[in-house]
Parts: C-alpha cells; sequence; structure tokens
C-alpha cells in the first residue's frame, strides 16, 4: 500500500532512537523527508545518516531541548525554512519522573507537566501555522498505555498524559476543517533499549535472568509476547498519511491487549 507520503516532510521529536526512531524509519521508508531532533547533536547526526542512507531520503538534524519554548520555534522555524513546508509531526517525549500519588513533590509536579503535556502544546501549537498554509497536517503524540490504565510509580505520567488526550482532543476539532488530523498513540510494553534496561536492573536487583523476567511478563500479555518498536512506527506513519482521511481525535493503544478496559 503507498501512504502517499513521499515527498512530504515530518518531524520526529527523539528521532534518535526508541519509539522516536521506529516512526523516524516507518516514516522514511515511506518517502517522507525528515527532520528529527533530540540533546545530542552527535549520536543524533549518526541516525540522521543511518536514516538517510537506509532510506534515500533526505534527513535534517537538529539539535536541541524540547522542553524549551525557543527550541522549539527554532526546530519548527529550521524545518519550514529547509524544505519549504511541514506535513507531519510526531510528538515524541521522554517520560516523566516516577512517584506516587500520595508523596509526589510539587517541584516533580512541575517538571512532569513541564515535560509531558506541555512539550505536547509547544510543540503542536507552533506546528499549526504552517500546516495551515498548506490546509494539510497531522499530527500523532506518543503517550502511553497509563491514559488507561494507571501504571504502579508512575504517577505522574497517567496524569501529564491524560492531559495531553484532552488537549489532542480539543485540537482535532478546532483544526479538522484545515485537513489537519490530530491523533493519539499509547504504547504498551515495547522491547526498546529503555525497556531491556528495566528489566536488566530488576535482574540486577533480584537475581532472576532476564530471559526468565521477559517470559513471566509475556505471559500476562495476551499476545503472549511483547511489541516491537517498529509495530507502533508503522501504525504512526498511517496516522501520518494521506491514506488517513477520517480518524481524527483518537486514542489508540499499541499494548498487545495487555489493557483490559473497554472504553
Amino acid at each position: 500500500m503507498d501512504l502517499g507520503l513521499k515527498g512530504r516532510v515530518a518531524i520526529v521529536g527523539g528521532g534518535r532512537k526508541g519509539l522516536g526512531r521506529a516512526c523516524a524509519d516507518s516514516l522514511a521508508q515511506e518517502g517522507a523527508n525528515l527532520v528529527i531532533c533530540s540533546r545530542n547533536a552527535g549520536e543524533l547526526d549518526r541516525a540522521a545518516g543511518e536514516i538517510s542512507a537506509a532510506s534515500g531520503v533526505e534527513v535534517l538534524a537538529v539539535a536541541g531541548d524540547l522542553t524549551q519554548l525557543s527550541d522549539i520555534q527554532t526546530l519548527i522555524k529550521r524545518t519550514v525554512d529547509h524544505f519549504g513546508r511541514l506535513d507531519v509531526l510526531v510528538n515524541n517525549s521522554g517520560g516523566p519522573p516516577a512517584g506516587r500519588a500520595a508523596d509526589i513533590s510539587e517541584e516533580v509536579w512541575r517538571q512532569s507537566i513541564d515535560m509531558a503535556l506541555m512539550f505536547f502544546i509547544r510543540m503542536s501549537q507552533e506546528a499549526i501555522p504552517p500546516m495551515k498554509g498548506k490546509r494539510w497536517g497531522r499530527i500523532v503524540n506518543i503517550l502511553a498505555s497509563s491514559v488507561y490504565q494507571p501504571i504502579d510509580n508512575l504517577v505522574t505520567s497517567g496524569v501529564t498524559r491524560l492531559g495531553a488526550v484532552a488537549f489532542a482532543k480539543s485540537l482535532a476539532d478546532e483544526v479538522g476543517r484545515d485537513n489537519i488530523l490530530v491523533n493519539n498513540v499509547a504504547p504498551g510494553y515495547l522491547l526498546t533499549d529503555r525497556m531491556m534496561h528495566i528489566f536488566e536492573t530488576r535482574s540486577a536487583d533480584t537475581g532472576a535472568n532476564v530471559k526468565d523476567l521477559l517470559q513471566a511478563h509475556s505471559s500476562t500479555i495476551p499476545v503472549g509476547r511483547l511489541g516491537r518498536p517498529e509495530e507502533l512506527g508503522d501504525l504512526v506513519a498511517f496516522l501520518s498519511s494521506e491514506k488517513n482521511s477520517y480518524t481524527t481525535g483518537a486514542t489508540i493503544l499499541v499494548d498487545g491487549g495487555v489493557v483490559r478496559s473497554v472504553m
């Protein structure tokens, strides 16, 4: 299936590794030119070269701190100055600090809101004007399954990302007639380097074998395994494409069925 992304321009936050890299790879395979952003300029340049070599698309690397409005504004400006357009925005950021509802500090709440709520708001607000200028745009927010079901010791994730869901729903309502569609994806347990680090840390703490821990965790997931990052990346590519012409304001789980709620 041709998704109609050839020649489109997509920004992918955190595009050098993990879920952001999976999204960048999937978009590049469909022919979209990319702008990827993260703090580490050296690793970002290396990732840009790898993606371009594998797909043949142009990849612009823009180093910056996407918790800062000024860096977001620079990212959008450099994209439009370089390519003359912005069609797709994939909002992906690191998770907020861990913590429990009863005792998390005011400072951690402020940090979490900045990282995992204001990030989505700022990126989207800055991207809307160039999309409106072309009367076409796709925004996809990478959230977490915590928007449906609490995750132990991650109350900050659920609270802030539910705010991002509400923002995306309102934004979708406002910009739909400009042919700008806004959606969220909510990954569960996907086998990224970060996820492996969590299991390796748990292994060091408990003495259990990493493979055994992975198998035990996989047994709690209806499909019987952890997800692959590219399974999320391919969904993001579809939601970012011309083939998606009617889905907006949605939040889609990519979790192998681990969230059992019916709503």
